[in-house]
């Protein structure tokens, strides 16, 4: 597909798929008989994966500490996202929780 709207069909795409795979991620369930319950592509299931794994990017900055009273004392790792936005992650929270919203913050 070529034009305007090929951007953003493929960003739906893209969208659909980290959805999926973020939920089946999250069920503990294997792919196999996710698809096979699904109706999907195994094939699919697995180059999306892969695609989404190879094009997920990680940056790095140098972190500047602060004073006590600037901290939040609830908040073990304090994320700061390329718009400005910090994402505050909480000391126990579980993998597939914290999976599901790195994945909805990358899309």
């Amino acid at each position: 597909m070529h034009g305007p709207d090929a951007g953003r069909v493929r960003g739906q795409r893209r969208k659909y798929w980290s959805k999926l795979i973020a939920e089946q991620e999250a069920s503990g369930q294997k792919a196999r008989p996710f698809c096979r319950e699904r109706g999907i592509p195994e094939y699919s299931f697995y180059k999306w994966r892969r695609r989404l794994r190879q094009s997920d990017t990680v940056e790095f900055a140098l972190l500047e500490t602060a004073s006590a009273t600037v901290a939040v004392p609830d908040c073990a790792l304090e994320l700061m996202l390329r718009n400005g936005e910090r994402l505050r992650i909480a000391n126990g929270v579980d993998a597939a929780t914290l999976r599901l919203v790195l994945d909805a913050v990358r899309s």
